[in-house]
């Protein structure tokens, strides 16, 4: 069946490429927006992982952390780690409003996504604090959601999950510090009840954010809830783990 709704949304950004000659996201080189060579660079994660947080490990099964303190969410899978160059494509989209990466990752990422063959309803990203939101102008995880969701034919539901409180960045904080800086700041809408859910982020390190949004949803109902990422920062990544 031919997905016209997916294919019209890129034949879109593709001609606002022919109005704005687009640079690739991730080494600056002319002529596309996410360029042959950056795409072959994509180290995706597909290798032995953990069953629940899917962080890298050396057998099958569940990981000592997640035995010990199980996330909310049944499962989180991350496409690529987070190093070049999407790591400077991700900057791109979410610190100078280079919107059309959100395409140009989606579209990659796309087949990664299918492979896990997870049952879902609906997708949502994780939603931004309104500051936030009024400095950027918009939430950099829906320009990759909202074509993921078309590409699967599934319910695009930016507004099923809201922030209840501000919280500060993630960046710098411990493990532990991370989840406490969540906790209870999410609350989600009746829609979700009895639903399959994906809920999205660009990037996840300890999963804290995931995992509280994913608290709200099971709470408002809902029957399942998956928690997906275009990439993984690992613990040389901005995480203290102390």
């Amino acid at each position: 069946m031919t997905n016209w709704k997916y294919a019209l949304y890129r034949s879109t950004w593709s001609a606002l490429d022919l109005l704005f000659p687009p640079v690739c996201g991730g080494c600056d080189k002319a002529g596309s927006r996410w360029c042959e060579e950056c795409q072959s660079k994509v180290k995706i994660l597909d290798g032995i992982v953990c069953d629940v947080c899917g962080l890298p490990q050396e057998q099958v099964g569940v990981c000592k952390t997640c035995l010990a303190d199980k996330p909310h969410f049944r499962m989180l899978r991350a496409w690529t780690v987070f190093e070049n160059p999407i790591q400077h494509a991700l900057h791109k989209l979410k610190y100078h409003k280079d919107m059309s990466m959100g395409d140009a990752i989606a579209f990659q990422m796309l087949p990664f996504v299918q492979k896990l063959n997870w049952q879902i309803d609906m997708i949502i990203p994780t939603p931004l604090g309104k500051q936030r939101i009024k400095q950027r102008g918009y939430n950099q995880v829906a320009m990759i959601a909202k074509p993921l969701s078309l590409g699967l034919q599934v319910e695009y539901a930016p507004n099923a999950i809201t922030r209840k409180k501000e919280t500060r960045t993630q960046v710098g904080l411990t493990k532990v510090e991370r989840k406490k800086n969540v906790e209870g700041a999410f609350q989600a809408e009746a829609s979700v009840k009895r639903k399959n859910i994906v809920v999205m982020d660009d990037v996840s390190t300890t999963g804290a954010t995931l995992s509280s949004i994913a608290e709200a949803l099971y709470q408002a109902g809902a029957e399942n809830v998956y928690a997906l990422t275009v990439a993984r920062a690992l613990q040389h990544h901005s995480l203290q783990t102390v």
